[in-house]
């Protein structure tokens, strides 16, 4: 029976727990390009001639596991840890991990795994891919905080810059993945970042960038072998292009659908919707050179402005919840305060406490110039990005305040490259590990991934070196709550909304949900009937 499935990750009791099948049971001399010989009597044809395709939104030039999510979410590479469906670090690539003091952690890897060349994963290999990462990511390397890595068997020890109680959680992100040093240097990098060689279940037999890429199961693999043979990834940032393939059935799973299509969906026997709360926030960014913004009673004005409630219920068709900050309301480090109600009146007001008044044309100015603001819009990827600002954009008009909007395929490389913008779109995983920290340092420290507009704020600094340094996790909570009220006073962004994803499933499709975290796609257990 066709039917809309709908999932809250959190609301959750059961545990997903790991098969550890280990069908590597002779050994091999270290470093040598080749399998044990258990390995080698064979794969399971169980899942022989089976075949999906997937379609995603977000087009990817680089197969670069360090510089990319892809070659994690298409199976490919894989992390020292994981989140499990209930958003707790799990072990993965590694079994144990230990803090032998604030600076050190310890991790032990597994005995048994390969890489898909046939090398070994022993400390050694997973350093030099660590090495790697760093010098080639610098958010990597910011999150990390790594002074040294030493190298002994399988045991793999970290040193920090400073204490990083939260160093596990940030090994969970899928530029932490780990990769064969030894392939990329036989191949060389330009080629290995179309292929690369990680220890998933899946290899890379093809790849088009910004279009597509092709899969085939890794007859080796360390865990449980896949059940299907080959996989197609395929990226389209048109929503109603994506939402036409799943209607036809040109694809199995399909990421992003168009909210208006559901219902006609809905009516097909064989298709499926998951609407999953994601820990996703979309919001505008302010930029603080610019000379109206740069007052905070023109950017609380512009935030009464956003009407929460009908991008909810118009254009997400109430699979989305009103931001009332970076964090999900119902995390324990988010914010309980209700979010900013539509509120025209409020705004005026602002706008005239700030010294502006109602020009010849009905347009706010002060000192001459018109309030005519320029914002920097998303030209596709998820349906609502596009939408949001049109609707702002009208509100806006209705009280006296032009909004220009320009579109662009990626709005946090355009804020970067240039100043003459007055607010922008951005749309993150604010807290994908299962804590406050990672954003926060990301968003509001200068140099952090998240932070193209250069935001800084003084208040916040001594907040987060405290969150930075404290392991309990109740005092995190309460330290992020705080570094909260700083931000909703100060107000660098307007956060808008929660998106739930919605994912299209045909029914063949066995064994696999969507994540809220959004990092795992393509894994040993997806399946089809």
């Amino acid at each position: 029976m066709n039917r809309k499935r709908c999932h809250t990750f959190w609301l959750k009791s059961s545990m997903v727990c790991m098969a550890f099948v280990l069908f590597l049971t002779a050994c091999a001399a270290e470093g040598q390009n080749q399998y044990p010989a258990a390995a080698t009597t064979g794969p399971d044809q169980s899942g022989e001639g089976k075949s999906i395709t997937i379609i995603h939104s977000l087009p990817v030039d680089t197969l670069d596991p360090h510089n990319g999510w892809i070659s994690v979410r298409a199976g490919v590479a894989e992390t020292l840890v994981r989140l499990d469906e209930n958003m707790q670090v799990t072990p993965w690539l590694a079994a144990t991990w230990e803090a032998k003091d604030p600076l050190t952690w310890v991790f032990t890897l597994r005995d048994n795994i390969r890489f898909q060349d046939g090398t070994k994963l022993d400390a050694a290999a997973a350093k030099a891919s660590f090495e790697r990462g760093i010098a080639d990511s610098r958010p990597l390397a910011a999150s990390l905080k790594i002074a040294s890595i030493e190298a002994n068997g399988q045991v793999l020890t970290f040193r920090t810059t400073e204490p990083h109680p939260a160093f596990p959680t940030e090994l969970v992100h899928p530029t932490a993945s780990v990769i064969s040093i030894a392939a990329e240097e036989a191949s060389g990098k330009e080629a290995f970042n179309k292929a690369p060689v990680g220890t998933g279940p899946f290899k890379v037999t093809g790849f088009i960038p910004g279009k597509e890429v092709t899969l085939i199961r890794h007859e080796h693999y360390w865990d449980e072998l896949a059940k299907l043979e080959e996989v197609t990834i395929q990226f389209n940032a048109d929503a109603n292009v994506r939402t036409l393939a799943f209607q036809s059935k040109q694809a199995d799973i399909v990421y992003h659908l168009a909210p208006e299509s559901l219902d006609l969906i809905e009516k097909d026997q064989e298709l499926d919707v998951e609407s999953v709360t994601s820990l996703r926030t979309h919001y505008f960014t302010y930029n603080p050179a610019s000379d109206h913004v740069a007052d905070l009673r023109v950017r609380q004005a512009l935030d009464k402005l956003i009407d929460r409630d009908a991008i909810v219920e118009e254009i997400m068709l109430g699979h989305a919840m009103p931001a009332n900050g970076p964090f999900h309301a119902l995390l324990p480090f988010g914010s309980k305060k209700a979010a900013q109600k539509l509120d025209p009146d409020g705004a005026l007001k602002l706008l005239e406490s700030a010294g502006y008044t109602k020009g010849p044309a009905g347009i706010w100015e002060k000192d001459g110039k018109p309030l005519k603001l320029k914002l920097i819009a998303f030209t596709g990827i998820n349906p609502e990005l596009p939408l949001i600002p049109l609707l702002v954009q009208s509100e806006a008009a209705k009280v006296g305040i032009a909004i220009e909007i320009v579109s662009v395929e990626y709005p946090e490389v355009y804020i970067k490259d240039n100043t003459d913008w007055d607010m922008s779109t951005a749309s993150y995983l604010t807290s994908p590990r299962g804590d406050g920290g990672s954003f926060l340092n990301s968003a509001y420290t200068l140099g952090g991934s998240y932070n193209p507009a250069h935001i800084h704020l003084e208040e916040l600094e001594a907040i987060l070196r405290e969150l930075n340094d404290t392991r309990d996790v109740p005092k995190r909570h309460e330290l992020t709550r705080s570094a909260l009220e700083i931000i909703h006073e100060e107000m660098p962004h307007s956060y808008i909304i929660h998106p739930n994803i919605l994912v299209g499933i045909h029914q063949r499709v066995t064994n696999w949900k969507p994540g809220a975290e959004e990092f795992y796609i393509v894994t040993n257990k997806l399946d089809v009937q």
